[in-house]
């Protein structure tokens, strides 16, 4: 967030700014929100600023919508306004047709639930207007060709190729694993594209778990199956994302299994992309967990550091913005976890450039993250990272540092040295240091072993997964 408040800055160019404001609120959305629910619900609204930056009204397009906004993200986007604004900003939402204005008091928002039971979730944008219409649902921005490949997606990226080349072959069902954004999306989504490059008839749906928990439902409610047996059953290839959201839902498997079968029957593809590998799934039917084990199951990982920086230029160039290679380098080691988080970072700097007209430079970037930086530092150290592993896998802190070789304990060491390497700006020698004084050699070969061996090991990948995420907290 910039140093000083928005209206100081901006006081004689009200239009521009007020858009600007707006802007910086999407983008921090952005990065905060599933993309789903952010394409669904933020993408599409329209924002007016007052001039003098008091009020803020978002023109959404229909009752529904404007309720459901009202509810979940009103308290959420005032805040961050307010935080940009640096004063109190009243947020209205308005129907775009009528312009009927209905006053919106916000209230601070805990992060959107979701249901718990199989509830209708809400639409995806669009499907009003286009009722019964066959849509692939398909961002063709999300292809092979914009995807930035590394070691960490190459084999998710490979098989993914594979099926677009060749559905209803090899690799099907297409499980695709990892944490949250990590490029999971963008993998399906380049499969459906490449699939109508190739054969424009074909017929491939693009969906959430979600949205199909809400047809189930409605089909149900509408007595309506026999369409909803005929959307699904009819496809060539069928891409779901989220799988998890499965849980708990026993009418959804249901339906969900059915469809499974036929479509593969029929030598149609499915792709599924989940926050865990199948066996990990929670309330999940064990017979649904099996089909989503019987093709190929890859794992995404967090991008290492030279993908990260090729992402952060590219993304940087999509948003006709330059980011010097070093600036990429330095925003590259302090932002790890995930291509979202990556973008976010990006966000915040271009925008920090943008409000403070200044060029994009270390000195800027550190100032834009000085809040993500502090965190980090603050959290992430090599002697939290051993007490969390030592924790996990129930070994004494003090075997960290020891001589003692066997497997229980040399096991979980590497895995530490493993986790100070990925998370702490530590060399190979200070982190040798810290585990008893042993050489960098020694710390390399953990580094190496433990990242090569959780490219094939899903119970490691999973346990790594775990501890990573309990160490970003």
């Amino acid at each position: 967030m910039p140093e000083e408040p928005f209206s100081s800055r901006h006081d004689h160019d009200g239009s521009d700014a007020g858009q600007g404001l707006w802007q910086a609120c999407v983008e921090q959305l952005a990065q905060d929100l599933p993309e789903q629910q952010f394409n669904t619900w933020i993408k599409p609204l329209v924002a007016q600023v007052a001039p003098d930056f008091s009020k803020v009204t978002l023109l959404v397009a229909n009752r529904f919508k404007l309720d459901w906004i009202r509810a979940q993200y009103a308290g959420r986007i005032s805040a961050l306004l307010e935080g940009l604004y640096g004063q109190p900003v009243t947020l209205e939402l308005a129907l775009a047709q009528r312009e009927s204005v209905v006053r919106t008091y916000v209230r601070p928002m805990a992060a959107e639930p979701q249901p718990a039971t199989d509830q209708p979730a809400p639409p995806v944008a669009g499907d009003e207007a286009q009722a019964g219409a066959f849509r692939t649902r398909l961002n063709p921005a999300l292809t092979f060709e914009t995807l930035v490949e590394g070691t960490a997606n190459r084999m998710a990226r490979s098989a993914a190729m594979h099926v677009a080349g060749s559905p209803g072959h090899l690799y099907n069902p297409l499980f695709i694993y990892g944490g949250v954004g990590l490029g999971k999306t963008h993998l399906v989504h380049a499969v459906g594209n490449k699939l109508l490059q190739d054969k424009p008839d074909a017929k491939v749906l693009y969906i959430h778990a979600e949205q199909f928990v809400s047809d189930v439902v409605k089909s149900y409610q509408r007595r309506t199956f026999d369409d909803f047996k005929a959307r699904y059953h009819s496809l060539d290839l069928l891409l779901i994302d989220d799988v998890q959201f499965f849980a708990n839902k026993d009418r959804t498997q249901e339906e969900f299994f059915n469809a499974f079968e036929a479509l593969l029957a029929k030598k149609s593809h499915i792709v599924m992309t989940s926050d865990t590998y199948p066996k990990g799934l929670a309330n999940i039917h064990e017979r649904l967990v099996s089909r989503f084990d019987s093709g190929l199951t890859v794992a995404i990982e967090p991008p290492e550091l030279e993908m990260r920086v090729a992402i952060l230029i590219n993304k940087a160039r999509a948003e006709s913005a330059e980011m010097p290679e070093e600036v990429a380098f330095f925003v590259a080691k302090n932002v790890r976890s995930n291509v979202r988080e990556l973008e976010g970072a990006l966000r915040k700097i271009l925008a920090y450039s943008r409000f403070n007209q200044k060029e994009v430079s270390i000195q800027l970037a550190r100032e834009a993250l000085r809040d993500l930086l502090s965190i980090q530092n603050r959290q992430i150290s090599v002697e939290n990272i051993q007490k969390t592993v030592a924790d996990y896998y129930k070994i004494k802190v003090a075997d960290m540092y020891s001589k003692k070789r066997p497997a229980s304990i040399a096991r979980p060491r590497q895995i530490a040295m493993y986790l100070a390497k990925e998370l702490t700006q530590k060399s190979l020698p200070e982190i040798g240091e810290l585990f008893g004084g042993r050489d960098h050699t020694t710390v390399l070969h953990a580094v190496r072993k433990i990242a090569g061996e959780r490219q094939q090991l899903t119970e490691l990948n999973q346990q790594l997964h775990v501890l990573e995420q309990t160490l970003k907290g």
